[in-house]
């Protein structure tokens, strides 16, 4: 009878135990490919492929004869050149995201 205490309990009970053991079933099933040495070469290779693919697909239909195209290329020397200086990701992200930004809205503004 649903509108009984013992039913409303035993449903959250139930919601909680699928809810527990839904988020909990990625650690257990990844726990044992951490010692794989597969899992440990994609985990060194795959962020720089990764960013190659987004760089890609994020440029891909820049029109580089138009001065606008410049913001973004500008960006992205930005972002290269601060993570190669500096190596941090985040500062990185959010230089790049700053120096898109000022030239999109000042310099190329359309």
């Amino acid at each position: 009878m649903p509108d009984s205490p013992t039913y409303a309990i035993a449903a959250v009970l139930v919601t909680a135990a699928v809810t527990w053991t839904l988020r909990a079933l990625p650690f257990a099933a990844l726990a044992p490919l951490r010692a794989s040495g597969t899992v440990q070469y994609l985990s060194t290779r795959m962020p720089i492929g990764v960013m190659i693919i987004l760089v890609v697909y994020s440029l891909r239909d820049l029109p580089v004869t138009e001065a606008r195209a410049m913001a973004p290329l500008s960006a992205l020397a930005a972002t290269v050149g601060l993570h190669l200086w500096r190596r941090n990701a985040l500062l990185s992200i959010v230089g790049g995201t700053a120096v898109h930004t000022v030239l999109t809205s000042t310099v190329f503004a359309t």
